[in-house]
């Protein structure tokens, strides 16, 4: 069985922590990041993508999170690995055991705004991206994918 990594703090005794699986992309266009803002709960640069809902194919949450977050489309998704933390999240009042699975991908097509409240799409240099990004597993996987590029 492969191990995946832990990210960030590790579990806190007597704590019940939920499983919160979700789907998350490394979107480049030529030497930009595309990037989404979140203003809520936490001010923070992240990877787009979110969580994975009951009975949902990974991919269509990909797809349906980036959506959201950034308005647009992606183009060949590919998985280059996956990573654990666990964290509050006070916008579900819950204790998060987060898997997340990253993706590299193109983006397509701008459908339109980000739909998703308080998010904002960006696009950012790759040092900029691995320095804005509020997690360390998102910078894990930037720093791994562009030296791989």
């Amino acid at each position: 069985m492969q191990m995946i990594r832990r990210f960030g703090e590790p579990p806190h005794d007597g704590i019940k922590y939920t499983l919160r699986p979700g789907a998350y992309a490394i979107l480049q266009q030529n030497d930009r990041i595309l990037l989404t803002f979140q203003d809520s709960p936490f001010l923070e640069f992240q990877l787009p993508g979110g969580g994975i809902d009951p009975n949902e194919n990974v991919i269509h949450a990909l797809r349906r999170e980036i959506l959201e977050e950034t308005g647009y489309t992606i183009g060949a998704p590919r998985k280059i690995g996956a990573f654990r933390r666990f964290v509050h999240m006070p916008e579900y009042n819950i204790w998060a055991e987060k898997l997340c699975h990253i993706y590299y991908a193109r983006p397509a097509l701008k459908k339109g705004p980000p739909t998703e409240a308080g998010h904002t799409s960006h696009w950012v240099s790759k040092q900029q991206a691995i320095s804005f990004v509020a997690n360390v597993g998102d910078r894990h996987f930037l720093r791994r994918t562009f030296r791989s590029l």
